[in-house]
């Protein structure tokens, strides 16, 4: 994580005895705990919610191009009836999406915008990936 440039080298730290990522880890912590702590449940609820769901519906979309686009990778697990299975978990997760309400979107696309522009920013003058 964070090797290639595109997110700042302390990211990339790993503890020396336990070979996990404890910086990145007490700083999602911390502001984890600290979000928590300044904004009512409900809204986290539904903003963790639709977070998770997007990130499925990503992950299954991937399956679909990954199997499409290379498929000479090593797969030690397999998804079955591909592209039965994947198509079914968009679906799903983005009708269980469309029942979140509307200012829960709005906040999903600020902050994937805003994220997007950090993430770019930062990486195109510091990535190692060519």
């Amino acid at each position: 994580m964070a090797r290639d440039g595109l997110l700042p080298a302390v990211f990339s730290k790993v503890h020396p005895r336990f070979r996990t990522p404890y910086v990145t880890t007490i700083l999602t912590g911390t502001v984890a705990g600290l979000v928590a702590g300044f904004f009512p449940i409900g809204l986290l609820g539904e903003l963790v919610s639709i977070g998770t769901l997007l990130a499925f519906v990503i992950v299954c979309a991937g399956i679909i191009v990954l199997r499409r686009a290379r498929p000479d990778l090593p797969r030690p697990f397999r998804t079955p009836l591909v592209p039965l299975v994947p198509i079914l978990g968009i679906l799903i997760c983005l009708g269980m999406m469309a029942f979140l309400p509307l200012d829960t979107w709005i906040r999903l696309a600020v902050w994937m915008a805003l994220g997007l522009v950090i993430y770019f920013a930062y990486g195109k003058s510091h990535s190692r990936i060519q």
